[in-house]
């Protein structure tokens, strides 16, 4: 984990990779409560016996749970102590580009785009890529924005 306790070592870290995650598995309770959650019960994601015979051979992820796993990724990898608040800003561009199977694992690689002043702070984009274990292609690519304010 990489803490930086002002914003110039913030701005210092542009262009560089901020680190990587540990692994998450993506289990099938999890793709349940993401479901409930969100009352997206697609069949793709929550029928084991259906998904078995579809296209993936087995129940994926949710794409969306997948990238609501970029939040715990990217604190376990940066904090910002010398914001006293960040803020999810939002997206710029979110790809999901291979499935998540269940039981997979995935994780978070971290590369600070840019940081530009705002008013009380500073905004940080984000290029996040979750990986799958073993799987060349990544799961998802999210440039992820958030504010830092003194």
């Amino acid at each position: 984990m990489i803490d930086f306790d002002d914003f110039e070592k913030l701005r210092s870290a542009v262009g560089t990779e901020i680190g990587v995650s540990d692994w998450i598995t993506i289990d099938q309770a999890r793709i349940d409560k993401f479901a409930e959650a969100t009352e997206d019960y697609q069949w793709i994601h929550v029928d084991a016996e259906r998904a078995a015979a579809g296209p993936y051979g087995s129940t994926i992820a949710h794409g969306f749970l997948t990238l609501s796993l970029v939040v715990p990724m990217t604190a376990q990898i940066m904090t910002v102590s010398a914001a006293g608040m960040a803020i999810n800003y939002g997206l710029n561009k979110v790809r999901f580009i291979n499935p998540v199977p269940v039981d997979s694992r995935i994780r978070g690689r971290i590369t600070l785009d840019t940081v530009t002043d705002i008013a009380g702070g500073v905004q940080a984009e984000r290029t996040v890529t979750v990986e799958i274990d073993g799987v060349a292609k990544p799961a998802c690519v999210a440039q992820s924005i958030a504010r830092y304010l003194a």
